[in-house]
């Protein structure tokens, strides 16, 4: 074992001859680490340049005109919507005009036909109270007659009463004339 142990020892010490630090810094191997460096660049740069950028470069054109293309429809379609709805907001309000032209038509239309009724019916009952009037006139004339007869009545019998004589028809009149005409 101890033969390993200095096998081991052996191959983690620096080489006979050798700086022994770490290889960048070793000023002898800079100028080709620089070529490689520049190399690396320039081909990175032309790979870049050359290939991954126009590519990337025509992907964002193609998503800016997407996304263009895409707003200038949401801006058609808006100004297309606002359009519908200036256009069914004056269809509303029309149809509100219409709707209060045809109540107020209405309203006058049933008003007429309530005045046109309340005048046939005015007419009608007044065509009644007339008739109404004129059969009271003739039954309180007819009921006057029938009084003045029962007055005629009414007085010859008193005045016979009273008197003992009967009186004639003609002075019974007489006197019932002479009572109405002084009242």
């Amino acid at each position: 074992m101890a033969e390993a142990s200095a096998e081991h020892t052996a191959t983690t010490e620096a080489p006979a001859g050798g700086s022994g630090g770490m290889p960048q810094f070793d000023f002898a191997v800079w100028p080709g680490q620089i070529a490689w460096a520049l190399i690396i660049f320039v081909g990175l740069y032309v790979v870049l340049s050359r290939v991954l950028l126009p590519r990337v470069k025509v992907a964002m054109d193609t998503r800016a005109a997407k996304i263009n293309g895409d707003m200038e429809e949401a801006r058609r379609l808006r100004d297309e919507a606002q359009a519908q709805a200036a256009a069914a907001a004056r269809e509303i309000a029309e149809a509100r005009s219409r709707a209060q032209r045809t109540a107020v038509e209405a309203k006058a239309r049933s008003a007429e036909e309530a005045k046109a009724r309340q005048g046939a019916l005015e007419a009608e009952l007044n065509a009644k109270i007339g008739e109404a009037e004129t059969r009271i006139r003739a039954s309180r004339d007819a009921a006057m007659e029938n009084v003045r007869g029962i007055a005629a009545d009414t007085v010859a019998a008193i005045a016979e009463k009273l008197t003992g004589v009967a009186s004639s028809a003609e002075d019974v009149e007489a006197a019932l004339n002479a009572v109405s005409t002084s009242n």
